[in-house]
């Protein structure tokens, strides 16, 4: 189907040839991430003998790309096509993980040879990520742009739970090395099914720019989120909810095994059940917005389901895990929900031209309180006790929610489709042509 067409009956994944490549090679892609979120863990502790520092480091590696060049990908991805970089991005990722365990087999595998690998394919995803939010638009009508979201949140949602189950079952069946050849494989598919999508964006013309022209436009990004109060409300509302998510997730593990008394083997399958939610959430993302509105759909799902997070402290053992089940899943289910409306009013309501610079600016500040919210939460938990952390940090989600319910969003029905939209809090709105519509089903990196 090409843009500007009318709807046409039926699911996307069944009559979208392209979308469905698209679909099936970003789940591909965001199965592969999660295994690599242990298998690389598990490399550098199993294989490397690895202290904790360099694990954390790590980790550290993989987010550091989007504070260092996340502004810079934002304007080269609206200069060019998107598709392009993807491939290109796939196409690296791997080739670097297959050569963690080629480096193996050589005897050149080392805990520094893996950041550097973790910081390259970080890399990768700045670019990756960057585009594709930029492109989906492109593939999709405008129409059909709410059900592509809800879908491709959905399904990554389930593949990081798989792959999180199958990480450290492929590392024990191949060893940890060797399943880094089946997290290779999710991003050969991803490429293979790029490479087949028939959607062509037509070339760019080159622009001169004078000196400078780079940090200009990196400024218009920034500029685009500081001056609009729904960009920037829904911008500061996503680093403060990463920092409350992150820190109660960094030292969530603990408090499970050492707080709670867990063994270390429940644990994983706890985490992946409260997993769950964020498929139910991107089930439920488009349904709820079309009734209440998307303002208001934004709102319940993540203040209304954020309040849920304070059942994780009160976690204790035998039936008592049960609490960060429920509490974990309404968590997961509201910010998946959340990302899929925001994914939507952001397609929606950013010019074309600069949808790229307003995804590498909403990343750079939302992901740049990811290292600081796992700061936190190791702070806290050493300074005053692993469950008062856990109470501190999972209070944190509901009142950075407060964001939302103080601005426009909360006095609001619906998001607004355009900057230029007429809007009158609590009520539906005016389409161009006059007509009143209910809330556009118009429902974020993500973002958090």
């Amino acid at each position: 189907m090409k843009r500007g067409t009318g709807p046409i009956r039926g699911g996307l994944l069944r009559r979208h040839h392209d979308f469905r490549l698209l679909w099936l090679g970003e789940t591909a892609g965001k199965f592969g991430t999660s295994v690599t979120g242990v298998a690389m863990p598990l490399i550098a502790v199993s294989t490397l003998d690895a202290g904790t520092f360099e694990v954390g480091l790590l980790t550290a590696a993989t987010w550091a790309p989007w504070l260092v060049i996340g502004l810079p990908v934002g304007v080269w991805v609206d200069r060019t096509r998107r598709r392009p970089i993807m491939l290109a991005a796939s196409a690296v990722s791997l080739a670097l993980f297959a050569a963690v365990p080629l480096a193996a087999w050589a005897g050149l595998l080392s805990v520094g040879l893996l950041v550097c690998v973790a910081l390259l394919t970080g890399t990768a995803a700045v670019f990756f990520q960057t585009a594709y939010t930029a492109y989906l638009p492109a593939v999709l009508a405008p129409e059909d742009q709410p059900e592509g979201n809800a879908k491709l949140h959905g399904s990554a949602s389930a593949a990081q739970i798989a792959g999180l189950g199958s990480g450290g079952l492929i590392a024990q069946l191949a060893g940890a090395v060797n399943g880094m050849f089946a997290n290779a494989a999710t991003f050969l598919v991803s490429l293979l099914c790029l490479s087949r999508i028939r959607h062509r964006e037509p070339r760019l013309p080159r622009v001169p720019r004078r000196r400078g022209a780079l940090a200009a436009e990196v400024g218009e990004g920034l500029r685009l989120v500081a001056g609009d109060p729904w960009l920037r409300t829904l911008t500061l509302f996503g680093a403060a909810s990463n920092l409350a998510l992150m820190g109660y997730q960094s030292i969530l593990v603990v408090f499970l095994v050492r707080t709670v008394g867990l063994d270390p083997g429940p644990v994983g399958g706890l985490v992946a059940a409260a997993g769950t939610g964020g498929v139910a959430g991107a089930f439920l993302a488009r349904r709820v917005a079309a009734r209440v509105g998307t303002a208001r759909a934004t709102l319940l799902f993540e203040l209304g389901l954020a309040v849920f997070a304070l059942l994780i402290p009160l976690t204790v053992g035998g039936a008592g895990v049960l609490f960060y089940v429920a509490g974990g899943f309404c968590v997961a289910a509201g910010v998946v929900a959340g990302n899929v409306i925001k994914a939507s009013f952001q397609q929606r309501y950013c010019p074309p031209e600069l949808l790229g610079r307003l995804t590498a600016s909403t990343a750079f500040l939302n992901y740049g309180t990811i290292p600081l919210g796992a700061l936190l939460g190791g702070t806290l938990g050493t300074a005053l006790g692993i469950r008062t952390a856990m109470w501190i940090t999972t209070a944190g989600v509901p009142l950075a929610a407060l964001i939302l319910l103080f601005s426009p969003v909360g006095r609001a029905r619906d998001l607004p489709a355009s900057p230029r939209e007429p809007h009158t809090p609590g009520e539906s709105h005016r389409s161009p042509d006059g007509r009143h519509h209910a809330p556009a089903p118009a429902d974020e990196p993500g973002t958090t």
